[in-house]
């Protein structure tokens, strides 16, 4: 089996998990379900971010230690993963003992090698984004970006790594591996950003300003800087498991490529002699109006809400299918409730009602065998045969919003089968010719009912299992076998009824009508 090792940027604990937190999960988890239905080895990384000074202010403002201000936040992030049905085979959280050991490892590598120095700095300091600003940061008129709040000017003593000293070998490696950011004009970006010359990254902080944090193996009145901390967990998760490393793909947000994870990673990952991600897949943000769903800006969307009141499954397949990956896309309530009612209950939810209650009323619940049929049966198996093949080349390219559109095409298209067969007029009728129509159509729509589960599997997890298990089915190992269009539901016996997407109760007025 291959191995395939996918990871999601950590999350910074200094706040409760918004929509963004709950896509980049669910867009990861999509892509390893994915590649293990594929047959690939998968490992899954998720985690928090827990150093830094803002942790640090949260839990002082609230009169408690950082440690227990990072224990319940942290587990805010590992409730949503299994509200979300988020299938992570680790979760690191980057107070743990076995990234500190590797954090400091490669510290103290880095600096017998002459790759970190003590310097005295002077210059501006953005406490909101724990880092060091330059000139050119600022606004043309003079004034800092709100990105960075409030900045103040500060001199001290402190560490260095070398970052400078590789700019010209990451423009070459980035030359020579065109793919290695998803999608390609990201790399673009960072190449852009490579044109102006580094300086060298500031990786430590004073404890006498800043405590939280990982002491410098060498000098242990200084901690680590929480970017150089953060980015070797998804290293330091697996250290100790031999062919997981190096990632597959990592997923980050596009906010955070350049320079954390495009230019300060790669270096120091190039200079502590460990091999690089094979590829940064970057996504977009969520918008509202336009504007960034963020916490700053007040507009940020609970994703535990929606959750709570349509079911995970139906939240995942929104996020997926509304979003083309890489790129920004719109998020209101009036466009989740248009996906839900048309694509969730009035397509796939119509199909599971009709296949059930038909086979239950015409067949005695108990599938029949599949008989030849005719030309309508014909077009719609070759329809299925596209659908598949066009599903996972697109799955594959992480197209994931197209690869929706065609399952859905294939249900509307089973739907108007259905309709253009008429079961319930063929259960009317005494000709035998008509029965066997009747056999062959339950047949057509069962089978079809299977083969939309099987393939929409990674997206609606718990929804596909539910369909598999009302048909009376339990799917094989080898998923691709599982897509071939076959008999294998004759004498099933299925279940009288399944409702997986209820509509969405119209609220009421006072009186107790419907508005």
């Amino acid at each position: 089996m291959k191995s395939f090792y996918i990871t999601t940027a950590i999350d910074y604990v200094n706040g409760s998990p918004h929509l963004g937190h709950a896509y980049e999960k669910v867009l990861t988890d999509v892509i390893a379900r994915f590649r293990r239905l594929m047959g690939d080895r998968v490992h899954f990384l998720t985690g928090v971010d827990e150093h830094g000074q803002k942790v640090q202010q949260s839990a002082r403002k609230r009169g408690i230690a950082p440690q227990a201000f990072c224990d319940e936040v942290s587990q805010e992030f590992r409730n949503l993963c299994t509200r979300l049905e988020v299938s992570n085979d680790d979760f690191i959280r980057t107070t743990e003992e076995r990234h500190k050991k590797v954090v400091r490892a490669v510290l103290q590598q880095l600096f017998d090698k002459g790759e970190i120095y003590q310097a005295e700095y002077k210059g501006f300091y953005s406490t909101r984004q724990e880092q060091f600003l330059q000139e050119k940061d600022r606004n043309p008129d003079g004034s800092w970006p709100e990105i960075f709040g409030e900045v103040t000017e500060i001199t001290e003593s402190n560490y260095f790594f070398k970052l400078k000293a590789y700019q010209a070998w990451l423009v070459e490696f980035l030359t020579q591996n065109e793919d290695f950011v998803f999608p390609r004009y990201r790399q673009k970006q960072v190449l852009e950003f490579l044109k102006d010359p580094l300086n060298d990254l500031c990786i430590s902080r004073p404890k006498e300003r800043l405590e939280w944090g990982i002491p410098l193996p060498f000098d242990e009145t200084y901690v680590t800087y929480v970017w150089f901390d953060a980015l070797l967990n998804y290293y330091s998760a697996v250290a100790d498991q031999p062919g997981v490393w190096p990632a597959t793909y990592h997923v980050i947000g596009k906010d955070i490529l350049v320079p954390p994870h495009a230019v300060y990673w790669p270096i120091m990952l190039h200079a502590a002699g460990l091999a690089l991600p094979e590829h940064l897949l970057v996504h977009g943000w969520w918008l509202q109006s336009g504007a960034k769903m963020s916490k700053s800006t007040g507009n940020a969307l609970n994703p535990l809400e929606l959750v709570t009141e349509f079911g995970a499954d139906a939240f995942r397949y929104f996020l997926i299918r509304e979003m083309n990956v890489g790129q920004d896309s719109d998020f209101t309530r009036e466009q989740f409730l248009v996906r839900y009612n048309s694509e969730l209950a009035n397509n796939l939810g119509n199909l599971v009602n009709r296949t059930l209650n038909m086979t239950t009323r015409f067949a005695a619940g108990a599938v029949p065998a599949g008989e030849s049929g005719d030309e309508l049966d014909e077009s719609l198996r070759a329809l299925w045969a596209r659908t598949r093949d066009e599903f996972i080349t697109l799955s594959e390219g992480f197209q994931f919003h197209t690869a929706l559109e065609r399952a859905m095409t294939f249900l509307t298209e089973t739907n108007a089968y259905i309709e253009k067969r008429a079961p319930w007029k063929l259960g009317k009728s005494a000709e035998a010719k008509d029965q066997a129509t009747l056999r062959a159509s339950l047949a057509t729509m069962a089978e079809a009912l299977r083969l939309a589960a099987s393939l929409l599997q990674a997206v609606i997890p718990g929804a596909a299992a539910k369909i598999l298990a009302a048909l009376d089915y339990t799917p094989g190992a080898d998923w691709r076998a599982e897509l071939a269009w076959d008999g294998r539901l004759a004498g099933r016996k299925v279940a009288a009824g399944l409702v997986l997407f209820p509509r969405p109760q119209a609220p009421e007025k006072a009186g107790g009508k419907p508005v």
